[in-house]
């Protein structure tokens, strides 16, 4: 592009923050949202200028298609600020590119890099203030795009708006966490939108983790759609298992998500020479393994969390209860992880960018 990305841009700064009135020590995970937001508007065929403006409410067409047939797709992502105050993104290439692979399985346009990587900086840098130091802190970055062309016909939308807005975080923890294994739901099944990010495929696991939260579990482990034998997610997130001395966690496929998270633990405990192994694993091989002794530990991984122990999980009315470790691996690999976001351990892998 002959023209610099940052000229393509119109700010408008709000008045005041209302940064003074936000308890930074008690915040709930996504509650509260910073002074701006970013929106760009997809029309007869292109992007136009994006805009960054204060935060607030936007009026919709109650005929958008985004109501009625369900085209949106997000990223969640985090800036993280050093001990020097310098602001750093994780692997923000990565979310770039599943997020247009979202986008393209939903039948949405694909959002050009500039947009979204200088939309990230830009509007990082006028909220900077809200990007707290110390490890456990970050700004919960939602880049998002949904559906806005007028109209219920059942067929794609013309008009779009990308959107990113950005909420401060402190570090996600939910206590003791148990699961129970699905045995008739499915979060998603071949040939469907599992691999994308979408809006749908989140709010189709309400009702099923709602029974659960019932019966006393906090999330429920998918299994596959057609024999409900494999085990594939753990609620939101990416799910590992250790047998023994080995990691175990599904390979990505079109029911899997591809998780930011779930590949960088791949890269480093592969750098750390952990036995790893990625294939399915059964459900009668965590049940056998759960009554030997060999089930050691099981996490979910993401974004939101990093990763998130497991305590005990529940099939067919039996709960198994996992051993106390003593140094367990899911805590390791979440303190390498997070020392690398910080930029507390030397980032090997080139994963960090400065903003």
């Amino acid at each position: 592009m002959s023209q610099n990305p940052t000229d393509t841009f119109s700010v408008t700064k709000a008045e005041t923050s209302k940064i003074a009135s936000v308890d930074f020590e008690n915040l709930a995970f996504g509650n509260v949202f910073t002074d701006h937001m970013l929106y760009c508007d997809f029309t007869d065929g292109q992007w136009g200028t994006p805009v960054i403006t204060p935060y607030a409410p936007m009026p919709m067409d109650p005929s958008s298609r985004v109501f009625h047939y369900g085209q949106a797709i997000f990223e969640g992502m985090k800036a993280y600020k050093d001990e020097q105050d310098a602001i750093w993104l994780f692997r923000p290439d990565q979310n770039l590119d599943r997020f247009n692979k979202s986008a393209v399985r939903l039948a949405m346009p694909e959002v050009p890099e500039h947009i979204f990587m200088e939309g990230l900086k830009q509007l990082i840098n006028l909220d900077k203030e809200w990007v707290k130091k110390g490890k456990g802190n970050s700004l919960y970055l939602r880049p998002f795009m949904i559906a806005t062309g007028h109209g219920v016909i059942a067929s794609p939308s013309a008009q779009y708006r990308f959107m990113i807005i950005m909420s401060p975080a402190k570090s996600y923890y939910q206590g003791e966490v148990k699961v129970l294994i699905a045995e008739h739901y499915s979060r998603a099944a071949n040939g469907g939108i599992g691999a994308a990010k979408a809006a749908g495929n989140y709010s189709a696991q309400f009702y099923p983790t709602r029974l659960a939260n019932e019966q006393g579990y906090q999330q429920v482990i998918w299994t596959d759609d057609a024999t409900h034998t494999k085990l594939e997610e753990a609620g939101t997130m990416n799910v590992f298992f250790k047998i023994n001395d080995t990691l175990y966690t599904a390979p990505t496929s079109e029911r899997i998500l591809d998780g930011v998270t779930r590949k960088s633990i791949l890269e480093l405990v592969k750098r750390d020479n952990i036995k790893l192994e990625v294939r399915s694993v059964l459900v009668e091989e965590l049940l056998t393994a759960a009554n030997d002794g060999s089930l050691k530990e099981i996490f979910g991984a993401g974004t939101a969390a990093v990763i998130n122990p497991i305590v005990g999980f529940a099939y067919q009315d039996t709960y198994y209860e996992l051993p106390k470790q003593e140094n367990p691996i899911a805590l390791q690999i979440k303190d390498k992880l997070t020392n690398i976001q910080h930029k507390l351990a030397e980032d090997t892998f080139g994963w960090t960018v400065k903003i």
